[in-house]
């Protein structure tokens, strides 16, 4: 990896850049996808099939005898993982369900806010390389909790592992289509495939090109997204072959993932670059991890502080901090999807069973953007209630303000019911 020495806070901003995407490109690619899906429905996305897959499809559906047949394709012990995966996933997200708590600003004035869940929700789960049917749980078991009605799940992908996830957590129906065609069927409908009101899940830059293209319509989707990413920061505390695990568990993703180390100790750095070196070769995706390793950087930095003001600029998918003080450092982070503390929490552990989620913002977005949690999937819906004494309370305070605006019918229909009652 590239080491770069106490770079000038000027320069900060030009290392810290992620690698480019053509997005205008693929999305000139991937809007007549997006129309001839919305105009033809089902005969569209035969055709692409055939096209860009290369299979004839005359049921999009997956049966539930295929589904149910997929667990015993799974060996126990995987089973036992995911399951192990699923408890802990749904341990850490029912603590998110809130029970509406009534608020009375004054009296006679009661206000509530509920959450419910959204009615129909849509999850892609790419096929490639590798089968994430990790993610079928970091947004089936959300979606479960927050108890949306229609949870529909398209993929490429036959694995009986989504397809044994998919039933956990309670998937209604499964489809097998892929690309943004399949973003497509859920954002606008088809004779086969349900319309949905928001879409969730990863996908290369044809799903998020359709995603991005879909939400300027009005569909609702979990985050803008990019490759994925981790940053590091380390001292003399942590362990190089550690550290130099993390990374590449990051850059084994794909070709344009990127990984990044900062650090005050130079010594460290030269440990893990030597670390990062053997373990690649090790690895099964190595070309891939390799070529992301390319985009990636260690950065040498003066302090402490630097580190976290870089990092702060940076604003990481996943943030690790291998680090002595890791608690008092992870209080100053105010930009990461997740942060995971000291030696021996892996970055790995959140991407499959610690119980958080791992569906994160990338490329900076975690700047104004949260991970998915159970409030992704539901709207918060207010109430107020007022009594005959709280419309007399807060009546004049309404009437003066409408008044003020020139918005006489509002005024009338308070001033209305406070003469029915002091008349």
């Amino acid at each position: 990896m590239n080491i770069i020495s106490f770079p000038q806070r000027s320069e900060w901003k030009q290392l810290l850049a992620r690698p480019v995407q053509e997005m205008a490109e693929i999305e000139q690619k991937v809007l007549p996808i997006l129309q001839k899906v919305k105009l033809e429905g089902d005969t569209a996305l035969k055709e692409f099939a055939l096209k860009f897959d290369k299979i004839e499809i005359t049921d999009f559906q997956v049966s539930q005898e295929e589904i149910d047949a997929a667990e015993s394709q799974l060996s126990d012990e995987l089973k036992e993982a995911i399951q192990q995966a699923y408890k802990n996933i749904h341990t850490f997200h029912k603590a998110q369900k809130q029970t509406p708590e009534v608020i009375e600003t004054m009296e006679g004035v009661r206000c509530w806010r509920k959450s419910v869940g959204i009615q129909k929700v849509g999850f892609y789960i790419p096929g490639g390389t590798a089968p994430l049917f990790s993610t079928v749980l970091m947004l089936g078991i959300p979606a479960q909790i927050a108890e949306c009605q229609e949870r529909i799940l398209c993929s490429p992908s036959n694995h009986p592992a989504i397809y044994y996830a998919a039933k956990l957590v309670g998937i209604t129906k499964v489809f097998r289509i892929g690309g943004a065609q399949a973003i497509a069927a859920m954002a606008y409908g088809t004779e086969t495939i349900p319309q949905v009101y928001k879409i969730f899940g990863p996908g290369n830059q044809y799903v998020t090109a359709a995603k991005q293209l879909l939400s300027k319509e009005g569909v609702a989707i979990d985050m803008p997204a990019g490759p994925s990413e981790v940053a590091v920061m380390a001292d003399d505390s942590a362990v190089p072959s550690f550290v130099a695990s993390d990374l590449l568990s990051q850059a084994e993703h794909g070709a344009d993932s990127q990984v990044l180390l900062v650090s005050t100790s130079k010594k460290f750095v030269s440990a893990v670059n030597l670390a990062v070196s053997g373990q690649l070769n090790r690895l099964p995706r190595k070309d891939l991890a390799a070529k992301a390793i390319e985009n990636s950087k260690i950065i040498l930095l003066e302090n402490q502080q630097d580190c976290v003001d870089m990092l702060n600029e940076y604003a990481p998918e996943h943030l690790i901090l291998a680090v002595e003080n890791y608690n008092e450092i992870g209080e100053q982070i105010i930009n990461a999807g997740s942060i995971f503390l000291g030696n021996y929490t892996p970055e790995s552990c959140g991407d499959y069973a610690s119980g958080t989620n791992h569906t994160l913002p990338t490329n900076g977005y975690a700047r104004a953007y949260s991970g998915v949690s159970v409030d992704s999937f539901v709207k918060k819906i207010t109430f107020q209630e007022i009594s005959k004494q709280g419309i007399l309370n807060i009546g004049r305070t309404v009437e003066l303000m409408a008044e003020a605006e020139s918005l006489e019918a509002h005024k009338r229909a308070v001033t209305l019911r406070m003469e029915s009652l002091l008349s």
